[in-house]
C-alpha cells in the first residue's frame, strides 16, 4: 500500500495533478537546497524515482506496515542499477512486537505502537548482519530505530547499531514519532548516539499536522542533525511544509 498524500486540501490519488515531476516541485519552491528521498519498496520503484529527479532513495518493503528490511536480492540490485544514494531501511519483519499492548493506552502513530521497535538480541544479531549485507554491496546508508520496552530510546541496542553501520550514516527513523520520552531530550539522545539524520512526521500522523514539532525540533537541533520530514508529503503540499518547517530534506512515496 502507498501512502497516500493529505486527505484536504491537496490533490486526490489518481487525480491530474496528483504527481508532479521533482522540477514542477523546485519550481514551486524556487529554490535549489531541497533533498527529496523517495521511499520505494521495488527496482522499478527507484528507477522511476531516480529518472524524476530524487536525490536519495530509502529502500524497504511491506509500507502496509511501516516498511520492513527488504531482501537482499533487491538490496542489491537497486545499488548496483542507481547512480543516487541508497538507504536501507533495517527493521526485523518475523516478531509480533505489539502482542499484548493495549491500543488505548500505548503511544501510536497510525500503523505504529512504540514496541514495534523493541529488539530483542536474536532481533539485533540479525540487524547487524544485515546491515554487514548492505556495507557489502555498497547502500550508502542505514535507516533504523530501537526503543525500551518502556517506550524510550535504547540506548544500549542503538550504540550497537550505529557501530555496526560505521562509517555510514544512519538516520534514526519514526520510532521516534512514537517514543514516549520528551521530544526533545529523545532528539539530543539521539544526536549524542551520532544519527545523521531524524526522520520524523513530528510525532503527527502526517507531516503537516506535526508541522510546528518539526521546526521546533530543526531550531534544537541546528547544524548537529539533519531533520528529514517525511509521511504524506506530496510535490503539491511540500512548498507550504518546507516555510512551516525550515526543513531541506523530505521523504515519501509521491515525490518525485
Amino acid at each position: 500500500m502507498i501512502v497516500p498524500g493529505f486527505n484536504h486540501r491537496f490533490p486526490k490519488e489518481g487525480s491530474d495533478d496528483y504527481l508532479w515531476s521533482y522540477a514542477d516541485c523546485q519550481a514551486r519552491l524556487d529554490r535549489e537546497d531541497h533533498l527529496i528521498e523517495s521511499c520505494c519498496t521495488t527496482l522499478d520503484e527507484a528507477l522511476v524515482a531516480e529518472s524524476r529527479g530524487a536525490s536519495r532513495i530509502e529502500l524497504c518493503v511491506d509500507l502496509s506496515a511501516g516498511g520492513f528490511t527488504p531482501p537482499r536480492d533487491l538490496i542489491r540490485d537497486v545499488v548496483a542499477a542507481l547512480t543516487i544514494p541508497v538507504n536501507v531501511l533495517i527493521r526485523p519483519s518475523t516478531r509480533e512486537n505489539c502482542a499484548g499492548v493495549d491500543p488505548q493506552s500505548a503511544p501510536r502513530v497510525e500503523e505504529f505502537f512504540f514496541e514495534d521497535f523493541v529488539y530483542d538480541e536474536a532481533d539485533l544479531e540479525k540487524m547487524v548482519e544485515d546491515i554487514a549485507y548492505c556495507k557489502s554491496v555498497g547502500a550508502a546508508g542505514i535507516v533504523v530505530g530501537a526503543l525500551t520496552r518502556e517506550g524510550a530510546i535504547d540506548q544500549a541496542a542503538m550504540r550497537q547499531l550505529v557501530a555496526a553501520a560505521h562509517p555510514l550514516p544512519v538516520t534514526f527513523h519514526r520510532a521516534f514519532d512514537v517514543c514516549t520520552e520528551n521530544p526533545f531530550a529523545a532528539l539530543e539522545t539521539i544526536i549524542t548516539l551520532g544519527c545523521a539524520r531524524l526522520l520524523t512526521s513530528g510525532q503527527a500522523p502526517n507531516a503537516w499536522e506535526g508541522r510546528e514539532l518539526i521546526h521546533q525540533l530543526k531550531q534544537s537541533a541546528g547544524d548537529r542533525i539533519v531533520i528529514l520530514a517525511g509521511k504524506g508529503i506530496t510535490a503539491a503540499n511540500l512548498p507550504a511544509l518546507s516555510v512551516a518547517t525550515g526543513v531541506k530534506e523530505f521523504h515519501g512515496t509521491h515525490i518525485p
